[in-house]
């Protein structure tokens, strides 16, 4: 377990001797890592921080807002560029190719953000179990191996990268940072896109968007899953109202877990996977039918793609 109080001052010290007199750009999506990193970074540097949130059109219901209210004090500044990501994922279906799109994508809007404010560093929340993921070729994350390898900053600083989710959840504690934000469900870096078996739309996203705002509701009070989520796995016939409908599969998937390296299913009640799927066909006129997925990781990752 990490020694809070003596990484947090390590921590401080490496992105202050990092960044020198200059200003840094992040991303803050209003998880735990990107929290912790905003919180560091302003004991290091103050306000030659620039933390940005990008609306990249793949993210959780009513997640912007959120956001909005969340870091209302924080100077933070929002990039709406959702047409951005759709246009930079339109007839892509390789898992890999969508998280390089996307990775990509990111990259340039920072670059872009820096430029206008007069940044020339990257702080990110990379951490551990990204690294391993990424470099072990099991999937790229779009802050490491989905990053291209052209970048127009001086540096990249990254304060989390030896840690683990569990552990930084610990830090957030040190920090004081709210409990809203220490026991953030994880929601991956390129968002809802990971969650569409192939190309990306924005039909498709909301689509998944609704389901995944359905399954929070069901599952997260309740039984305070490590994470959970709906993902959009294909067609499959189905009936509504006595008329044939060739509509989406929507899987269900809860997991518990230390720190995202391992995971096991929850054992959910029949009722409550009945529940949800009755809520889910019955609110998203085009989808058909809900499985739940059983599957540990390993063999399976947590996320399908």
């Amino acid at each position: 377990m990490v020694n809070v109080e003596k990484f947090i001052d390590q921590a401080v010290k490496q992105i202050r001797d990092a960044a020198g007199e200059d200003k840094v750009v992040m991303a803050l999506s209003g998880g735990v890592d990107s929290s912790v990193c905003a919180a560091l970074a302003t004991r290091a540097i103050g306000d030659r921080l620039v933390p940005i949130y990008v609306d990249t059109g793949l993210m959780r219901k009513g997640e912007t807002d959120r956001i909005r209210s969340l870091f209302a004090d924080a100077n933070l500044r929002v990039v709406d560029a959702a047409d951005e990501f759709f246009e930079a994922l339109a007839g892509i279906v390789d898992p890999e190719e969508k998280r390089k799109a996307i990775g990509a994508k990111f990259i340039r809007i920072f670059e872009r953000e820096a430029k206008r404010t007069g940044a020339t560093m990257l702080l990110q929340g990379t951490i551990y179990p990204d690294r391993i993921e990424s470099e072990g070729g099991i999937k790229s994350h779009h802050n490491v191996g989905g990053m291209p390898l052209n970048i127009e900053f001086k540096g990249v600083i990254e304060p989390l990268a030896d840690l683990y989710k569990d552990e930084v959840r610990e830090v957030a504690g040190g920090l004081g940072l709210p409990a809203e934000i220490q026991h953030r469900m994880p929601f991956p870096g390129p968002g809802l896109a990971v969650r569409v078996i192939g190309e990306v739309t924005k039909e498709k996203i909301a689509i998944v968007r609704e389901a995944n705002a359905i399954v929070e509701e069901c599952l997260v009070e309740e039984f305070h899953p490590w994470q959970c989520f709906a993902a959009l796995i294909g067609l499959g016939t189905g009936v509504k109202g006595d008329v044939r409908l060739h509509g989406w599969i929507v899987a269900v998937r809860a997991v518990a877990s230390r720190d995202g390296m391992t995971a096991d299913p929850l054992l959910l009640p029949h009722e409550t996977l009945s529940r949800m799927a009755t809520r889910i066909t019955a609110e998203i006129p085009g989808v058909a039918r809900v499985v739940y997925d059983v599957t540990p990781k390993p063999p399976a990752t947590i996320e399908y793609e």
